[in-house]
């Protein structure tokens, strides 16, 4: 393939898990009626972002995977739609342990696997250790009928390490679902500063694995938690082919994989790795 169209679906959400999925299935089929072969939605797609505060009742939220009624949903969804389709979900894992949990569903609807979030952030706002255990399946990519393709979820975007294993495991396009925003109390100092380092740092991970980036993020207010959107796709050498701005969008862009073939065997930074020099990178500090 030279190329793959993708989408990406930013949304505000309300409370009930059902009416989102409801609301988020025409997205899907506008980015498949514009040409989108693989899309992927938000972090935690069918919930409003739940972790601002320390809430047992939340767990009820969560759901299997895949038994659960939105993965057999959105798996009959992908199969009429001929589309590979990335769903993250707040997955209820027994009784005890629930993860922040992307299912990725081939063209055929089938159930291919799925992307526990392995690094779990802990802020005033952001009170994901409550409720998420790291994941535990490691980083992987997916062959699926339209590319192969690895994902990643939100906090996980700031670990190069996250994004060269995905990449090595032979993703063209890595995917980050997520929800970020701005606190009320920090935007107008610092807002457009963190906005700038969120955006950089995944173009950099587009640079330094010779592939395709691609950030679908939320919007909206909740909680007082100010989702800015501004999803993007970026290419091999971090230029940014296609924004969406701050309001619910569906964004459709092309990859152009011959551009990522050549900017590999330019930029041969896989080939260059002095894999026999990072031991280090296992340790927490490297003077431990």
């Amino acid at each position: 393939m030279a190329d793959i169209i993708i989408g990406l679906v930013q949304t505000t959400t309300v409370e009930k898990p059902a009416e989102n999925l409801r609301r988020v299935i025409p997205r899907i089929e506008e980015a498949a009626a514009r040409g989108a072969k693989i899309v992927c939605l938000q972090e935690m797609f069918n919930t409003r972002y739940f972790c601002v505060t320390q809430d047992h009742s939340h767990f009820d939220l969560a759901e299997p995977i895949p038994e659960g009624p939105s993965v057999r949903e959105l798996g009959v969804l992908a199969a009429r739609l001929g589309i590979v389709i990335i769903a993250p979900l707040f997955e209820a894992r027994g009784c005890e342990v629930y993860h922040n949990t992307a299912a990725v569903l081939d063209a055929d609807g089938t159930f291919l696997g799925k992307y526990r979030k392995m690094h779990i952030p802990q802020d005033p706002g952001f009170e994901e250790k409550f409720y998420f255990s790291p994941g535990d399946l490691g980083f992987r990519a997916w062959r699926t009928a339209h590319g192969n393709i690895g994902v990643l979820i939100c906090w996980d975007q700031w670990y190069p390490e996250a994004a060269r294993l995905t990449a090595l495991s032979g993703a063209q396009i890595l995917f980050y679902p997520t929800a970020i925003g701005w606190l009320a109390a920090e935007k107008a100092q610092l807002g457009e500063a963190q906005h700038c380092a969120w955006e950089t740092v995944q173009r950099g991970h587009a640079v330094a694995n010779g592939c395709h980036v691609a950030v679908a993020n939320r919007v909206g207010t909740e909680s007082g938690t100010e989702f800015w959107g501004r999803s993007f796709v970026c290419d091999p050498y971090g230029r940014v082919v296609a924004r969406a701005g701050e309001a619910e969008e569906v964004l459709v862009a092309r990859c152009d994989l011959d551009l990522q073939r050549d900017f590999r065997r330019v930029w041969p930074f896989f080939r260059d790795r002095r894999i026999d020099a990072y031991s280090g990178i296992t340790r927490r500090l490297c003077d431990d």
